[in-house]
């Protein structure tokens, strides 16, 4: 089973990495602020949509309850953890606390992750 946590946590690393860096909007990053916004929204519903394919292709749709409840979870997380970094840390990318305040974001978003493969496993 450490092989198939492995493989989770690969996918979700893609995952993360395509939809935070690669495919989001600057319409979603300014909207990601705003409690409730439908861009904001969309953002994190595009991660949590990813989870769920990503627990489908590894696990197969016999565990599709739990696997939505997880996709849920990571949607729900993923939001909060965006709308924190949002109306809390610095923006101001020219500063050191700009970049504590990010790498603590990505570490709750990869700490989400290692709780979604573990609880698989």
């Amino acid at each position: 089973m450490i092989e198939a946590m492995i493989l989770i946590l690969a996918l979700l690393q893609l995952k993360h990495w395509y939809i935070d860096f690669v495919n989001q909007s600057n319409d979603e990053i300014a909207s990601k602020g705003i409690y409730g916004d439908r861009l904001g929204l969309s953002h994190s519903i595009k991660h949590g949509a990813g989870t769920l394919g990503v627990l489908v292709f590894v696990l197969g749709v016999e565990y599709l309850p739990y696997i939505i409840i997880l996709a849920l979870f990571d949607f729900i997380m993923h939001y909060h953890i965006d709308w924190v970094k949002m109306n809390y840390a610095n923006g101001d990318m020219k500063t050191k606390e700009f970049w504590n305040h990010f790498g603590l974001d990505q570490m709750a978003h990869q700490l989400t992750y290692l709780f979604i493969a573990y609880s698989i496993c």
